[in-house]
């Protein structure tokens, strides 16, 4: 059994401990905006409740470890001192895992994501109207903890308003864990999701996905696609071209003889079973041909 001193581990490699070892973690999606107004959405799963009265919510953006550079959410909380915190369910987590990727200062993720604004009561920032929970939220205080790559910075946040979803509610009216289905992270790759335990999502891409601000309208306003599809969609670098497209299109045709004349409808059933299996390149060319 290691028994291993933190100090001489370097810090990618003690963050990767961390993460696995301390998990599943809850998950703040948290809005921000900033001195100009911008949107700004993001997930963070160093997270937890710490009071109910006053109610308490803290979350902590680390510094990145590669290069020792802070998130757009902690500068825009340390500027308008206020924050939402959207909880995240099953539902939407592919969309939550899109907005994680690294756009940059002005994207607005809600977009990228395709995630609804929705204007808040009391503070500025815009809820995510899929969120089944979102919690406007006042920054009292930020307590920040190191300098270097990979230390954490408290947001501590006070409650100010909260929303739930009717759906998630029982005939009492309080939250019920499995129609709320939450899900929660883990090391790697791996989330947790309360209703069956772990799953994989694969990390949004180094060069950026192109996001559902950038699908073509019959694809981002379809009634078949989930928002976890677009998510998935959304994390592709680049649309497939219309070679690749033809020539697939070609090579199913013995399985799918009515591809070509299919409707959108037909053609996004489809495109779900691949995205079933993770074939997203082939979910494009299906929707694309």
């Amino acid at each position: 059994m290691p028994s291993l001193d933190p100090k001489s581990l370097s810090t990618s490699k003690l963050h990767s401990y961390l993460l696995s070892a301390v998990a599943p973690r809850p998950i703040a999606f948290a809005s921000t905006i900033d001195a100009n107004g911008n949107s700004n959405l993001s997930p963070f799963s160093f997270f937890n409740v710490f009071s109910a009265n006053p109610p308490i919510l803290i979350f902590s953006p680390a510094r990145r470890v590669k290069d020792n550079t802070v998130k757009h959410t902690l500068l825009n909380a340390e500027t308008t001192k206020e924050v939402v915190i959207n909880v995240v369910n099953y539902d939407m987590v592919h969309q939550m895992s899109l907005s994680s990727a690294e756009y940059p200062e002005g994207v607005n993720e809600f977009n990228k994501a395709g995630l609804t604004m929705l204007k808040s009561d009391i503070v500025k920032p815009f809820r995510v109207a899929e969120a089944p929970v979102q919690f406007e939220c006042k920054v009292n205080d930020i307590i920040k903890l190191g300098t270097e790559g990979g230390a954490g910075n408290l947001i501590i946040c006070e409650v100010v308003k909260l929303h739930i979803d009717d759906a998630v509610l029982d005939e009492k009216g309080s939250i019920d864990q499995k129609k709320l289905d939450l899900v929660a992270r883990a090391g790697g790759s791996y989330y947790s999701r309360a209703k069956n335990g772990f799953f994989e999502i694969p990390k949004p891409i180094a060069a950026l996905g192109i996001g559902v601000d950038a699908f073509p309208d019959f694809v981002k306003n379809s009634m078949i696609l989930t928002g976890n599809d677009l998510g998935m969609l959304g994390n592709i670098e680049v649309l497939p071209d219309e070679k690749s497209v033809k020539a697939f299109v070609e090579e199913v045709g013995e399985r799918y003889p009515n591809i070509k004349t299919a409707t959108h409808r037909e053609k996004h059933k489809l495109a779900r079973n691949y995205l079933s299996f993770g074939d997203v390149k082939s979910a494009w060319k299906i929707l694309l041909s």
